[in-house]
């Protein structure tokens, strides 16, 4: 009542009214009773005393509803408003019909503090108006005293206990209204951050696609690398071959050679334009795969080559079986052109979880701090080897030296082909 939140139109409506109607009612019974309860200079006063409170509230008619609440001005008007009502109900008991409209807006008119004294008041006031009516207690007497104690406290107990039932209300009500600000605070953040979400999402999209194109790109420069690139320079050495041999049958020999590299190497750019798995791998596993690749540099070597397969041999994924083939092939082509090698060895092993591919000669090596840097004339296939392993989870790591042979190790997951 007194400290409830006061924000509903009708309860706006008799904080502003309510006053008017109060003192109209309690003025109408009063001078109703006047002959029985006032004397004809107490009914004059209360005329004037009457009129002076409707004027008081008059004027601050306009002013209550602009002002904020538990404006200092505020207290001004509810002390003398209630001075008015106590001294009409003085004068006639029913004017505390008109004191009574302080139990409503003592919330609104007084600062927290000042609240409880102003409900005093106005319980002093009931119970002194109503502890004088006619034909009761002698004015003055103890039994009086002892009224108006009663209605005094009975007055006090219930504006205090409704007050703090007010309280609890208004802090319940201050609670929702933080909660709903809260909530409101946390959708417009929802929807800040679903809108960057989005506009993330898109950016995500954007680089996953140029991420996309970039590994293609690199995928394709690999496989052309393996194919046409190391086919061409297989060709090239064949005639090269042809062009420095005096011997007829020896020329021949390295001229149909390079026919037959061409032509393969014709093939696999036919089957690229395709499909990009490796041709070895197109009808048998990877185990057949590399006899057919050791067999085929064996014959274009003067080295001796050998393929040794240990562990379970097990059916792998597409994208493993590719990595390891061209690793092997990138090996092989390096030992062929820079090795000098003697004897060449390639071992893959099926272990528990990883594949291992180790492929070992016993050339001239080289030094790993002063390898040339890749150009466009070559150089493509060491880090063509890391890349190509990086792409499937695996490592590759080299280990040489001038004069001690070469060594690629690689090891990727095994994961199989369900397929």
């Amino acid at each position: 009542m007194t400290g409830a939140p006061q924000t509903g139109p009708g309860w706006q409506g008799f904080l502003r009214w309510g006053p008017y109607a109060l003192l109209g009612i309690g003025a109408f019974v009063a001078f109703a009773t006047s002959q029985v309860l006032m004397s004809a200079a107490e009914t004059y006063t209360a005329a004037v005393l009457t009129a002076v409170a409707l004027g008081w509230q008059l004027a601050w008619d306009g002013a209550l509803r602009r002002l904020p609440e538990l404006d200092p001005r505020r207290v001004v008007y509810f002390v003398v408003r209630t001075v008015l009502a106590t001294a009409l109900s003085w004068l006639n008991p029913f004017f505390s019909i008109y004191a009574v409209m302080g139990y409503f807006d003592a919330g609104r008119q007084l600062p927290r503090r000042q609240r409880r004294w102003g409900l005093l008041a106005i319980a002093a006031t009931l119970a002194a108006s109503q502890s004088t009516v006619p034909d009761g207690p002698a004015p003055g007497s103890t039994l009086q005293l002892t009224v108006f104690l009663a209605l005094f406290a009975l007055h006090t107990t219930l504006a205090l206990v409704l007050d703090r039932l007010s309280d609890q209300e208004a802090e319940r009500h201050r609670q929702q209204k933080a909660t709903i600000e809260a909530l409101e605070l946390s959708n417009s953040r929802l929807e800040q951050a679903l809108a960057e979400n989005a506009t993330l999402q898109a950016q995500l999209l954007v680089q996953a696609r140029e991420a996309g194109v970039t590994h293609e790109r690199r995928r394709l420069a690999a496989e052309i690398h393996d194919t046409l690139a190391q086919g061409l320079a297989g060709i090239i050495t064949q005639l090269q071959a042809a062009a420095d041999s005096t011997d007829e049958s020896i020329a021949r020999t390295h001229v149909e050679r390079a026919a037959g590299l061409a032509r393969h190497s014709l093939g696999e750019a036919r089957r690229s334009v395709h499909n990009l798995t490796p041709g070895p791998l197109e009808q048998r596993r990877l185990p057949e795969a590399l006899k057919e690749v050791v067999d085929r540099r064996q014959a274009l070597s003067g080295a001796r080559l050998e393929l040794v397969v240990t562990g379970t041999v097990e059916p792998l994924h597409k994208e493993i079986e590719a990595t390891l083939l061209r690793i092997t092939e990138e090996a092989l082509g390096n030992a062929a052109k820079h090795a000098d090698a003697d004897r060449v060895a390639v071992t893959l092993s099926y272990l528990d979880d990883e594949v291992t591919l180790d492929v070992r000669d016993d050339g001239c090596g080289f030094d790993p701090g002063s390898r040339p840097p890749r150009s466009t004339s070559g150089g493509f296939g060491l880090d063509g080897m890391l890349l190509r392993a990086a792409r499937v989870a695996g490592t590759v790591e080299i280990e040489t030296e001038p004069g001690g042979g070469t060594a690629v190790s690689a090891r990727v997951p095994l994961v199989r082909d369900d397929s």
